[in-house]
């Protein structure tokens, strides 16, 4: 059993692991040892996660969110398949812990008279600006 928050468990039925080979340096350890591990969580069909929380996971997975629902996360950063076992499990963890935040709603508020002022100034300060860099003119010549 995974526990997310006090509250929140994910059962460990609801989690695959799979083992291979793991990619990179390491010597004849890494042609004889899978200490690569590839995490699989079946969120679409998990009964502990709700709708909306389900909606923003699968924003945050990105691509690690597979056609049929599923989460896929690939550790392969340590030597030890359990410590691999035990960072693909707490990025899991982690994400889920993100999802659950609900984004706060932004609540639209109109400018001050004052700043609109400010602005409409500023503008027509660079508009004077502006104004002056043009052409000079045969008068000016003389």
């Amino acid at each position: 059993m995974l526990r997310i928050t006090d509250t929140l468990h994910i059962a460990d039925w609801e989690l695959v692991e799979s083992f291979s080979r793991s990619s990179g340096p390491g010597g004849q350890n890494v042609n004889k040892v899978e200490t690569a591990v590839e995490l699989r969580f079946e969120a679409e069909r998990s009964p502990h996660l709700s709708p909306p929380v389900k909606a923003r996971l699968r924003r945050l997975a990105g691509r690690r969110w597979t056609l049929e629902g599923a989460i896929v996360i690939r550790a392969e950063e340590t030597r030890s398949q359990q410590r691999n076992r035990e960072l693909a499990r707490e990025r899991l963890a982690e994400m889920i812990r993100e999802a659950l935040v609900a984004p706060k709603r932004r609540i639209a508020t109109k400018p001050t008279w004052g700043s609109q002022q400010r602005r409409l100034e500023g503008k027509a300060v660079r508009g004077t600006v502006k104004a002056a860099r043009g052409r000079v003119g045969p008068e000016a010549e003389e």
